[in-house]
């Protein structure tokens, strides 16, 4: 007679209790269900954190990064200059404090670069698909590596000579040349090819490019600064915050002043105000329309600067005055120069329709003795070789796909871009969601419906088993040492990242913690051989004797067990 094994390591003979179906007595049961952690619903990029932090954290560093640039190429980039979003909604910021996540992407980023991790990629057919991708920042890259990916033969076309984009328009100190050289390069060495001083509307052209290749892709940035002046009045040495850091890039000067009123609210404003302080100008304002961001973690106003918060506190650090929630009234000439800026109060207030309107407030007016006004409003697209596709508007219009309206296999996204975020990571993920679809449009797929996955909430963990842990902050220059193009923030060490990733609360994600095998009072959760994964974990449960009690779910740590009625 043979021996029924039943549990973890029991055995029942016949006409024992392991005869009795206690399973039958249940009217709810628990089941696994993988729900996605808050910073993944979050992530501009479509990044997993949980995923790759839960590899970090086994011990496994380069699948770690092999998981993060299934999504994201460009890690140690975007883990220098992203706002991370993901990290206002962890859910361990209700506990403590957020992970750094940023920070561990960051490392993950540099220790490819170190190490040379080869980037998984298939295999190109000789007669595969090719698809042109015009502009080589953020979101062109990632757009051609994701396609490559994809099978796809990305030929990457720029303007200028070398890869990179809007990112060569960033400061040193937030994000050295020598890390986007490393990174930008790796990505272009996994199939794509390059194609440099290919300027749209002068060396290629858009019905030339729709012709030869299966899609298109437009990344190509917003090169036009916007047109500014006050009452109509404009100074006559004006320079726009793009150009000054343009020119501080390449030759490291800046307009000379004793006194600076930078206009804006974005990260350029901040950039600009920055470098002008490392230039030497002894007195640096930024007069924005909209708030500060709070100090703590509270929720911050809907008008808030959209400049990446520890940016705007290092800048106020290196002695930049901000004035928000101001506008430029007035400019004071003497003649042509300008001599000072007369400003008002302004704030966006909800209308008779909840929607908010910007509002002067009379009366309020101060003087500001200035003697060079910069303004950093933001840039539009370049309209050469685009006119009939932007069709009057400022910005490419796409739809939820990163489709250019109206046109066949021509897809768009970062700053040109009208569903734009505005940032390094956003412009990754316009890359990554129209790689996709460009796939399944040229593979005769239906275009995914829209829609944000669900995600869960704190409440739905169980905090009981995570003991407070410090965050791991990285190191920062202090003010006095922020010269030139020195890096202001580090990289954590391995030690820090790997403490850092143990505060992850793997949220809705298995964790194998083994509570659901062992507290279980029937033995009714079975606990699968080797790396056996059964509904995304190593554990079954074996309703045969689960009386639906609920101890696994109330008890999971992550809550990946629920309780559903068992009619």
């Amino acid at each position: 007679m043979s021996t029924p094994l039943f549990t973890r390591g029991g055995y029942a003979l016949p006409g024992t209790s392991g005869e009795f179906k206690t399973g039958e007595w249940r009217v709810r049961k628990p089941v696994y269900q993988r729900v996605n952690a808050p910073c993944h619903g979050a992530c501009p990029a479509g990044e997993d954190p949980q995923a790759y932090i839960a590899e970090f954290d086994a011990g496994n560093p380069q699948k770690a990064w092999e998981r993060l640039v299934e999504v994201n190429p460009l890690p140690a980039i975007t883990g220098r200059v992203c706002p991370h979003p993901c990290e206002s909604k962890c859910n361990r910021r209700e506990y403590d404090s957020a992970v750094a996540i940023h920070s561990i992407e960051r490392y993950l980023g540099d220790q490819a670069i170190a190490n040379d991790w080869p980037y998984p990629m298939p295999e190109l057919a000789p007669d595969a698909p090719r698809v042109a991708v015009v502009g080589s920042g953020p979101a062109g890259l990632a757009c051609a590596y994701h396609l490559v990916r994809r099978g796809y033969r990305a030929t990457l076309f720029t303007a200028l000579g070398e890869p990179g984009g809007t990112l060569r328009a960033i400061p040193g100190y937030r994000l050295p040349d020598e890390v986007i050289d490393a990174e930008v390069n790796r990505v272009l060495q996994t199939g794509i090819d390059f194609r440099p001083h290919q300027r749209l509307g002068r060396d290629i052209y858009l019905d030339e490019l729709r012709a030869e290749f299966a899609a298109v892709f437009l990344a190509i940035g917003t090169e036009a600064s916007r047109e500014w002046s006050v009452g109509g009045v404009t100074p006559k040495d004006l320079h726009s915050g793009l150009n000054v850091l343009k020119e501080w890039m390449a030759i490291g000067s800046v307009p000379q002043a004793g006194s600076v009123a930078v206009v804006g609210g974005g990260n350029t404003a901040v950039d600009v105000s920055r470098i002008l302080k490392r230039a030497g100008i002894p007195e640096v304002h930024i007069i924005t329309h909209n708030a500060l961001p709070p100090a703590d973690d509270s929720t911050p106003p809907p008008d808030v600067m959209r400049a990446v918060p520890r940016e705007i506190g290092q800048a106020v650090e290196e002695g930049v005055v901000i004035h928000p929630h101001r506008g430029i009234h007035r400019l004071l000439l003497r003649g042509a120069r300008v001599v000072g800026v007369e400003m008002t109060h302004m704030k966006k207030m909800p209308d008779a329709n909840g929607r908010l309107r910007r509002n002067t407030f009379e009366g309020t007016e101060t003087v500001l003795h200035v003697d060079q006004v910069i303004p950093a409003i933001g840039q539009v697209v370049d309209r050469n070789g685009l006119e009939a596709v932007l069709d009057g508007h400022a910005f490419l219009e796409v739809d939820t796909w990163r489709r250019v309206e109206g046109h066949e296999h021509l897809f768009a996204g970062g700053d040109a871009c009208s569903l734009s975020g505005g940032t390094v990571t956003s412009a990754v993920g316009d890359g990554r969601v129209a790689a996709e679809n460009i796939a399944r449009v040229l593979e005769g797929m239906p275009l995914p419906e829209p829609g944000e996955p669900a995600t869960i909430p704190m409440a739905q963990l169980n905090p009981s088993y995570f003991e407070p842990l410090a965050r791991n902050e990285q190191a920062i220059l202090p003010p006095e040492e922020r010269i030139g193009e020195i890096e202001t923030e580090q990289t954590l060490s391995h030690g820090q990242a790997s403490a850092e990733a143990r505060r992850c609360l793997s949220c809705g994600n298995c964790m194998s913690c083994d509570n659901c095998w062992t507290l279980c009072p029937d033995s009714a959760v079975l606990k699968l051989p080797g790396n056996t994964l059964h509904e995304n974990a190593p554990y079954r449960f074996d309703y045969d004797y689960c009386k639906g009690c609920g101890l696994c779910a109330h008890e999971c740590p992550c809550g990946f067990i629920a309780m559903t009625d068992d009619l």
